[in-house]
Order: structure tokens, then sequence, then C-alpha cells
């Protein structure tokens, strides 16, 4: 069972995508995300990305935890119509937009409105290394990061560390078993972002 932790909507239960197309993150590694990104005071009023959505726990969450608004960007059919009923069932489709489009096509379009101040990646473990490093380059070479931004990426344990962006700061990682989670802050000034 998939369920937001904390936040207006604690403890409401999320549907989750039927199939094996989606890895869902578990409870204890959205705390640990979370509790992180909390101690970076970014949360309050935040512009979330959530790229390799799912059922969009991760964006919702957010959401749940003061974020003013999120776009989940998924491709997989059951997985976007799960969160879609999500975000129904919380009543946020006034804050929340999901995009059935892969991660690729949605940021060479750019960002449609404010730039995001806290990106999630949650690509499936099967999905190469570098083609992960692609993404983080077109999160910068389209513009889709404010200045100051959060990026979050999980991938599998026994994924290499990502090859961040220049003048992207690494702001720790940890180990939660089988998964990884790599935490890299954005340059303040508008020309790295």
């Amino acid at each position: 069972m998939t369920r937001i932790i904390s936040g207006i909507a604690g403890g409401r239960r999320l549907t989750a995508p039927t199939g094996a197309a989606t890895r869902p993150t578990s409870d204890r590694v959205r705390e640990g995300i979370f509790s992180r990104l909390e101690h970076f005071d970014v949360l309050v009023d935040a512009v979330v990305l959530d790229l390799y959505a799912g059922s969009g726990a991760l964006g919702l969450e957010a959401v749940s935890r003061g974020a003013v608004s999120a776009m989940l960007v998924e491709r997989d059919r059951n997985a976007v119509g799960a969160a879609r009923r999500n975000v129904a069932e919380l009543g946020w489709a006034h804050r929340v937009v999901v995009r059935a489009d892969t991660v690729e096509r949605t940021l060479m379009a750019g960002p449609a409105g404010e730039r995001a101040s806290v990106v999630f990646l949650d690509p499936p473990y099967d999905v190469p290394s570098e083609h992960v490093d692609d993404v983080l380059a077109l999160l910068v070479t389209h513009c889709w990061l404010a200045p100051d931004a959060v990026v979050v990426l999980e991938r599998s344990s026994r994924s290499r560390p990502p090859v961040w962006p220049s003048g992207w700061e690494e702001a720790g990682d940890r180990r939660y078993g089988e998964t990884q989670v790599w935490w890299a802050t954005v340059p303040p000034d508008d020309d790295a972002a």
C-alpha cells in the first residue's frame, strides 16, 4: 500500500499502477528524501517537477508538505491513469498537472510556467546511467531550474553516481538497501540554471 506520509494529506492512500513497469518508492525511502528536503527548507511554496513519476507519490507528498504546485511526468499508460486518479481523489487538479509523455520530450519543450525549485528523478533501474546524465543536462539546457533548486535522484544502489552538470553542488547521498538517493543543489545565479 502506498500512502502520503505527512502534511495536509498525511495518511491518504494512493492508487498504485498495475504491472511491473513502475517501482514505487518505499515509505522508508520517501521519509528519508523528505526529511532531507525539510532540512534544506525548500518544500514550502516549492514548484515541483516529478520525472518518471509513476503514481505521483513523490510529487504529491511534496504538495502535501507545502509545495505550491507539481508537474508529474510519466509515459506508462497504467501509471498515468493511477497518477490522475490520485490527483482527482486528493482534489488537487488545480495544483498538480499529470503529463503523459516521455521525460525527454517534456524537457525539450521547456517549462510552460515557473521553473522548478525541487526536481525528483526516479527512473526505472534498467535505464542506463548515461541516459540519466543526459536528462540532468536537459534540465539545464532547457531552463527548467530555478536558482537554488534542489534535485533528488533515486537509483539502484548498484548504479554509478550521477555526473552532475557543471556548477551543481552534490549535497549528499544515502543508501536504503537496494536504493541509492543523491541530492544536488543548483547555483543561485541565473546563468547556471
